[in-house]
C-alpha cells in the first residue's frame, strides 16, 4: 500500500488539518493518510503543547468519518524529540510491505535543509509538499537538491488560512 504520513502536533487540530487530509487522501495515489501526533516537535517549544493523548484523541474525534485517514500515535512510541528520518526510518521496519510519503506544508521546504537527515529523506522518500498562505517555495529552496525527483508539489491543493498558533492565540492560550 501506498501510505502518506503528515505529521504534526495537532495542537489543536482544525478544519485546515482536516480539509487539507481530505484532499490529499483524494486526488493522489496514496491508499491511506496517517495523520501522526507528534509528541515533541524539535523545531517547537515543548511549553505551549497540550498533553500528547489530548491531541490524539481531538485528531481521532475530527476525522473519524473519513475513509482513509488514520490518526496514529507511532511516535509516541519512538525517542523524543521526533526526528521525522527516524519516525520514517521505523515506520518502514515495522511496516516493510508499505511504501511511504511524507506530506509536508510548503513553508517547510525553505527550511528543510535544517531537518535532520534531511538528504536521507529525499533520497529514501517521496515528499508530497502542499501549498501554505504566504508562502513562495521557489524563493525559499536554500539548499541543493540532489533528488529533486522525489519532491512533488500539490498545486492544486487548497489553501487553508488557519493555524493552530491563531486558535491557540484567540484562546489566550500563547
Amino acid at each position: 500500500m501506498k501510505i502518506g504520513i503528515y505529521g504534526g502536533s495537532f495542537n489543536p487540530v482544525h478544519f485546515g488539518h482536516v480539509g487539507l487530509a481530505k484532499w490529499v487522501i483524494e486526488h493522489t495515489d496514496l491508499d491511506e493518510l496517517w495523520l501522526l501526533v507528534s509528541p515533541n516537535n524539535p523545531l517547537k517549544s515543548a511549553k505551549i503543547l497540550a498533553p500528547e493523548e489530548e491531541r490524539l484523541a481531538g485528531l481521532r474525534e475530527a476525522i473519524k468519518d473519513i475513509p482513509g485517514l488514520v490518526a496514529s500515535d507511532f511516535e509516541f512510541h519512538l525517542p523524543r524529540p521526533s526526528y521525522t528520518a527516524n519516525t520514517l526510518r521505523e515506520l518502514q521496519k515495522a511496516y516493510p510491505e508499505h511504501a511511504f510519503t511524507l506530506i509536508i506544508g510548503e513553508d517547510n521546504i525553505g527550511i528543510f535543509d535544517q531537518w535532520r537527515e534531511w538528504e536521507y529523506i529525499l533520497n529514501h522518500f517521496r515528499v508530497f509538499v502542499y501549498p501554505r498562505p504566504g508562502s513562495d517555495s521557489i524563493s525559499n529552496f536554500k539548499f541543493q537538491i540532489s533528488n529533486a525527483k522525489n519532491i512533488i508539489f500539490l498545486a492544486n491543493a487548497p489553501l487553508f488560512d488557519i493555524s493552530s498558533t491563531a486558535i491557540r492565540r484567540e484562546r489566550g492560550l500563547e
